[in-house]
C-alpha cells in the first residue's frame, strides 16, 4: 500500500472569549467577489469560523470583530494602501497581535512586493492627497505614522506570496490557519512584553541536539517563568512529534493521587492522545519507553520535588531529539538529578529592565504602551517600585482602571498617595501590590468569592464553581471581574487556575483572622487544622468552609479515631461549603448545618443518608466513591442543581427524584448495582447531563419495566451530554434513536453490543459521537454534517460509514484497530483487491490476478495493524494506489527505469486527439531487518511543487517544522514548506461538489 491514513486531530481548540477563528483585511474592489471570496468559502468549509465585511450596515465594527478573533488574514492587494479603512483596520490587527497573540498571516496579492509594503513604496505609498487628508494635514501625518508601522510589522511577518493556481494557493492558507489555531492549547496571558528577548536562548538550546536534553527555568515568585516557558512551548510545537504541558505541578501534587493523575496526562498527550490502556502499576516505566522513542517537547512548570521528576521523565535515557523544560523556585535545581541520566542547564530568568517595566505597566494601566497624559512621571517612579517584576506590574497597573470612583482613575494625587502607602513597606513590594489589588475590588462579595477559590476552588471546572457560588456570591460576575483584575485566570479546557502568590496571600489573609485559633477563622482548608478541629469537637459560626481528606491525614502512633461526632459540626451555623472525603460522623444529624451550599462527601460510609440530615439549600451534591445502598432525598431540593454518585458501587434504588426538580447533572458512572429508580428519569425537565455508564442493569430494568414497568421509557428531553458507555445496549433498545433529544451535542455509546444504529441526521447539534470499542457495529449510516469529532476506536466488525451530507464538517476521528474498516465517505476507501469488481478497477483490472497474495501491509499503524494481509486498494481523492509483493507482470514492465531512487519524465501535452486520464508509476521497495517504516512516494509534478503520497508522514513535515534528512537527500534545501504536505492525515476534508 503506497499511501494510508490515520487518526486525524484537527480540533480546534475556541477560547470561551473569542467568537471568530479568522477576520479577513481586504480591499473589497480588489478582490471581493474574486480571491477574497474564493478564500471566505474555503475556510468555512474546512469548518474555520470566519468573518469578513459584507457592506451590510448591520455588520459589527470592525474593532469588535478584530477583538473576537483568534487569528487575522490580510490580503494586500495593489490597492489596499489606498484605503483608510482597510489601514485602521491593519493597524487594529497589529495591535491585536502586539497585545493578546493573535496570529497574523499576510498575502502578498498578485503583483505586490513584500519589500514595497514595507517600505512603502510605489502603490504602497503613503501620501495625504491620496488618503484624503490635504484639509487637515496634522491629522493626516499622525495617521500615516501608525499606517506605516503597521504596514512594516506585517511586511515582516512571515507571509505568503501569491503566484500561480489559485486554487491550491487557497488550500495553502486555510492548511496553515488549520496549523496555527490548533498551536493554541496553553493559556498565554496578553501584553507579552520582552518575551522575545528572553526566548532567544532557549530557541537556541532547543535547536542545539549536543546540549542537555533539560533546562530549568529558574526565578523568583512572578518573574514570569511559566508564562516563558508556555511561549516557548506554543512557538515551537510543530517541530516535535508530540508535546505535553503540566502546569501547577506543585499544586496537583497537594491533592491524593495527584503525581499519578500527572502521569496519566502526560502518557495521554505524548502518546498522542491515543485511547490505550494504561497500566497503573507501571506508569513511570510506560513514560521511559515514550520518551526514548519519540521526539517530543514536555514543559514541567513549577517542579520543587525529586520524585516529581522522577516519576515524571523517569531515570533513564531520552532520545536525543526530546527537549525537557522545568520552571522551579528553586535557586538551583542540580539536587534533583542526582540520580538520572538527563543533564540540566539552568537558565535564570531576568526581570524586565526599566522600559519592559513602563511597557508591560501602562499597557495595564491605560491600554497602550505609553503612559496616559500627565502621568508619565507617576508611571515612571510605579514601574520603579516593582523592580522589574512582571506579575507586580500588571497588579499594579489594574489598579489604575479598577478604582470604583473614575475621578480616581484621572487624579494624579490620588495615585501618588498609594504609591506612598506601598513605599512604607519596602520590603513587602509584592505583597502590598496583592493585597491592594484584592482590597480594590469593588464589592465585598467579590473579595469573598476570590478568598473561597484560593481556599477551596483552583483547579476546579469554572461551570461547576459558578453553580456552586451563584447564589451567594455572584459568581458569573464576579469571576469576570477576578479574571479582568488579573487574579484569576480560565485555562482552556475552563479549569480555574490562580498564580501561587495569590493563593498564598490569600490564604494568609484567612489565618491573620486568627492566628492562633482555626476555629474562628472563616475557611479551613488545612487536612491537619480540619482534622484537629473535628476531633477536638470545636466550631464557631464564623467558619464558611471546611475540607478534610482523611487520606492525607497522618496521626502520630496511627491513634486516629474510627469516627468523630457529627456534633463537631454543631455551631457552624454559617457553614456554606463542607468537603468531607472519606470521613466517617457518628450520632445524629439533627444539628448538621442547614445553610450547606456544596456538600463533597467522597467515600461516604452509610448506607443511606440519615432522614434528620437537612439539605434544603444545597445546589452540588458529591458522594462519588460511596457504600450508599439507597438514596432517598430526605425533602424537596429545589436549589439542587448536580448530583454525582461516581463509582458507588453499592448503590442500589433511587427513591423520590422527583424531589429534585431542578437537578441540571446526574452522574452514576459505574454505580453497578443499581436496578431501580423510582420515578422517570425523564421526568426530570431540568436535566441536561446525564452518565449513566456501567448502568447495564439500571438500563435493562427501566426499559424492561420490572415490578413498577415505565414502559414509555425515554431520557429527558433537554439533555444536551448523554454518556451509556458499556451498557450491554443492543439494536433492541428504541430509545437508541434518541428522537426528542434534539439538543444533543456529546452521545457516548462505547463499549457496548448493538450491530446498527438508527440514523442519527435528526440530531441538528450533535458535536460528538463516541462508539469506541463497539465490536459489533457493521456500519455507520446517514450521521449529521454537523459532526465534529467521531471515536471508533477498535470497532473491529465495522465496515463503513456515511454522512447526511457530503459536505460534513468533522474534525477529528479516531479509527485505531478498525481492521474490517473499508470506506470512510469522503475520506478513504481501503478495500480488498477481491471485492472490487473489475469494472471500476478499469485499466488495473489485472490486480484481479493476485488477490490472493498476502502482503505485510506497512504505512498507518492505525489502520493496518490486525487487518488481512490480502492485496488492498486504496483511494483517497481520487488516487488509487497499492502495494504488491514482488511479482512479475507485463503489466507493470517498466519502460524506463532509473538507476536511482529518482525518477523524472516528462508528461506530453494535451492535443485534440489525445487525453491524459491517469498516470501509473510503480515503486519497488526494499525493507531490511525490523524496518516498519518506508520513504514516502513523491513526485514533482511542476517546478515548485511536490506531492507527498504517504499521509502518515505528516509529523515530520509540518509547517515550519524541521527538515528530515531523508527530504533533504531526496530534493535540496530550496522547497516551500507548505508545498510538501500533499496527503496529510490531518487535512480537513477538500470542498466536495454536492
Amino acid at each position: 500500500m503506497a499511501a494510508s491514513s490515520s487518526s486525524s486531530s484537527l480540533h480546534t481548540i475556541r477560547h470561551h472569549n473569542t467568537k471568530y477563528d479568522v477576520f479577513i483585511s481586504f480591499r473589497g474592489s480588489d478582490t471581493r467577489y474574486s480571491f477574497t471570496d474564493h478564500l471566505f468559502e474555503a475556510l468555512v468549509t474546512a469548518g474555520i469560523k470566519t468573518f469578513r465585511n459584507t457592506k451590510n450596515p448591520q455588520d459589527p465594527k470592525p474593532e469588535t470583530v478584530i477583538a473576537e478573533s483568534r487569528a487575522s488574514i490580510v490580503v494586500l492587494s495593489k490597492n489596499y494602501a489606498n484605503s483608510v479603512s482597510c489601514l485602521d483596520e491593519l493597524v487594529l490587527i497589529m495591535e491585536r497581535r502586539k497585545r493578546f497573540y493573535h496570529i497574523v498571516v499576510p498575502i502578498f496579492y498578485y503583483d505586490v512586493d513584500p519589500l514595497d509594503v514595507k517600505m512603502q513604496k510605489n502603490s504602497f505609498e503613503l501620501r495625504l492627497d491620496r488618503l484624503g487628508f490635504e484639509n487637515d494635514i496634522k491629522l493626516g501625518e499622525a495617521k500615516i505614522e501608525r499606517w506605516k508601522e503597521a504596514l512594516s510589522d506585517v511586511a515582516n511577518l512571515s507571509g505568503k506570496v501569491l503566484s500561480g493556481p489559485e486554487t491550491k494557493f487557497i488550500a495553502d492558507i486555510v492548511n496553515t490557519i488549520t496549523n496555527k489555531l490548533r498551536l493554541k492549547l496553553v493559556s498565554i496571558p496578553p501584553h507579552l512584553t520582552g518575551m522575545d528577548t528572553r526566548a532567544e536562548d532557549i530557541n537556541f538550546w532547543l535547536k542545539d541536539k549536543e546540549d542537555a536534553e533539560v533546562l530549568a527555568i529558574c526565578g523568583v515568585a512572578g518573574s514570569g517563568k511559566t508564562t516563558l516557558a508556555k511561549y516557548i512551548y506554543e512557538s515551537n510545537l510543530p517541530k516535535f512529534e508530540s508535546s505535553s504541558f503540566l502546569e501547577d505541578i506543585g499544586k496537583i501534587c497537594e491533592q491524593p493521587y495527584g503525581l499519578c493523575t500527572l502521569q496519566v496526562q502526560l502518557l495521554a498527550e505524548i502518546l498522542g492522545d491515543k485511547k490505550k490502556e494504561l497500566d497503573v502499576t507501571s506508569y513511570k516505566s510506560q513514560i521511559e519507553k515514550a520518551l526514548e522513542k519519540k521526539k517530543v517537547l514536555i514543559v514541567l512548570d513549577d517542579i520543587d520535588k525529586k520524585e516529581q521528576l522522577e516519576a515524571l521523565i523517569g531515570m533513564e535515557q531520552i532520545n536525543t531529539k526530546s527537549k525537557i523544560i522545568i520552571t522551579s523556585r528553586l535557586s538551583s535545581v542540580q539536587s534533583l538529578f542526582g540520580s538520572t541520566h538527563h543533564r540540566c542547564k539552568e537558565h535564570t530568568l531576568k526581570l524586565l529592565n526599566e522600559h519592559e517595566s513602563l511597557e508591560l505597566l501602562c499597557w495595564h494601566a491605560f491600554g497602550s504602551k505609553l503612559p496616559m497624559e500627565g502621568f508619565k512621571e507617576l508611571a515612571l517612579k510605579a514601574a520603579q517600585y516593582c523592580l522589574g517584576n512582571p506579575l507586580a506590574l500588571k497588579m499594579l497597573g489594574s489598579l489604575f482602571v479598577s478604582a470604583k470612583d473614575s475621578r480616581k482613575r484621572n487624579n494624579i494625587e490620588y495615585w501618588t498617595n498609594t504609591l506612598n502607602l506601598l513605599e512604607r513597606e519596602p520590603n513587602y513590594r509584592i505583597q502590598g501590590i496583592l493585597r491592594m489589588s484584592f482590597e480594590y475590588l469593588p464589592f465585598i462579595t467579590y473579595r469573598e468569592l476570590f478568598l473561597h477559590i484560593a481556599c477551596f476552588f483552583v483547579g476546579e471546572d469554572e461551570d461547576y464553581v459558578v453553580k456552586i457560588l451563584e447564589p451567594d456570591y455572584c459568581a458569573t460576575a464576579g469571576i469576570v471581574t477576578l479574571i479582568d483584575r488579573c487574579l484569576l485566570t480560565v485555562s482552556p479546557s475552563k479549569k480555574l487556575m490562580m498564580h501561587g502568590l495569590f493563593i498564598e496571600m490569600a490564604r494568609r489573609m484567612v489565618v491573620e483572622e486568627s492566628p492562633t485559633n482555626p476555629a474562628k477563622r472563616s475557611r479551613i482548608w488545612s487536612n491537619d487544622d480540619s482534622y484537629t478541629l473535628l476531633r477536638q469537637g470545636v466550631g464557631s459560626e464564623t467558619i464558611e468552609g471546611l475540607a478534610l481528606d482523611m487520606r492525607m491525614v497522618r496521626e502520630e502512633n496511627h491513634k486516629m479515631p474510627s469516627a468523630f461526632n457529627a456534633d463537631s459540626l454543631a455551631k457552624m451555623d454559617n457553614l456554606k461549603l463542607l468537603q468531607l472525603n472519606y470521613v466517617k460522623l457518628s450520632g445524629s444529624y439533627d444539628d448538621f448545618p442547614e445553610d450547606l451550599r456544596w456538600l463533597c462527601w467522597h467515600g461516604f460510609h452509610l448506607g443511606a443518608v440519615p432522614s434528620e440530615l437537612f439539605m434544603g439549600n444545597l445546589v452540588a451534591i458529591d458522594m462519588s466513591y460511596s457504600k450508599l445502598e439507597l438514596f432517598e432525598p430526605p425533602m424537596v431540593i429545589r436549589p439542587l442543581k448536580i448530583l454525582n454518585f461516581k463509582d458507588s458501587h453499592s448503590l442500589v434504588e433511587i427513591h423520590n427524584i422527583s424531589r429534585l426538580p431542578n437537578l441540571e447533572t446526574l452522574i452514576l458512572w459505574n454505580c453497578y448495582s443499581l436496578v431501580h429508580v423510582s420515578e422517570p428519569i425523564g421526568e426530570l425537565m431540568s436535566l441536561a447531563q446525564l452518565n449513566m455508564t456501567g448502568c447495564e442493569h439500571l438500563l435493562k430494568a427501566l426499559v424492561l419495566g420490572g415490578q413498577s414497568p415505565q414502559l414509555a421509557f425515554s431520557f429527558p428531553h433537554l439533555l444536551e451530554r448523554l454518556l451509556l458507555k458499556s451498557c450491554n445496549l443492543d439494536c433492541n433498545n428504541n430509545f437508541l434513536s434518541f428522537q426528542e433529544q434534539s439538543l444533543l451535542q456529546h452521545l457516548h455509546l462505547g463499549n457496548n453490543i448493538f450491530e446498527s444504529l438508527p440514523d442519527f441526521n435528526h440530531l441538528k447539534s450533535l458535536r460528538v459521537l463516541d462508539l469506541s470499542f463497539c465490536t459489533n457495529l457493521k456500519c455507520i449510516h446517514c450521521l449529521p454534517s454537523t459532526l465534529e469529532e467521531l471515536y471508533i476506536t477498535c470497532c473491529k466488525s465495522l465496515e463503513k460509514v456515511t454522512f447526511q451530507s457530503r459536505r460534513f464538517r468533522l474534525q477529528k476521528i479516531d479509527y485505531e484497530g478498525c481492521t474490517s474498516l473499508l470506506e470512510i465517505e469522503g475520506l478513504l476507501m481501503l478495500v480488498p483487491i477481491s471485492k472490487i469488481k473489475e469494472t471500476n478497477l478499469k485499466h488495473m483490472k489485472w490486480l484481479k490476478l493476485y488477490q490472493n497474495h498476502e502482503l505485510c501491509l506497512i504505512g498507518d499503524l492505525q489502520l493496518t495493524v490486525g487487518r488481512s494481509w490480502y492485496i488492498q486498494m486504496l483511494s483517497e481523492f481520487g488516487i488509487m494506489s497499492t502495494f504488491l509483493p514482488v511479482i512479475k507482470d507485463h503489466n507493470i514492465t517498466c519502460e524506463y527505469m532509473a538507476p536511482s531512487s529518482c525518477l523524472s519524465f516528462d508528461v506530453p501535452p494535451r492535443s485534440d486527439t489525445h487525453m491524459l486520464i491517469g498516470l501509473n508509476v510503480a515503486f519497488k521497495y526494499t525493507l531490511s531487518g525490523d524496518e516498519q517504516h518506508i520513504w514516502p512516494i513523491f513526485a514533482k509534478l511542476s517546478m515548485e511543487t511536490y506531492y507527498l503520497c504517504r499521509r502518515d508522514f505528516f509529523k515530520s513535515m509540518e509547517v515550519d517544522g524541521p527538515t528530515p534528512s531523508w527530504f533533504r537527500d531526496s530534493v535540496g534545501y530550496k522547497f516551500d514548506y507548505t508545498e510538501i504536505q500533499g496527503w496529510r492525515k490531518t487535512g480537513r476534508p477538500q470542498k466536495l461538489q454536492p
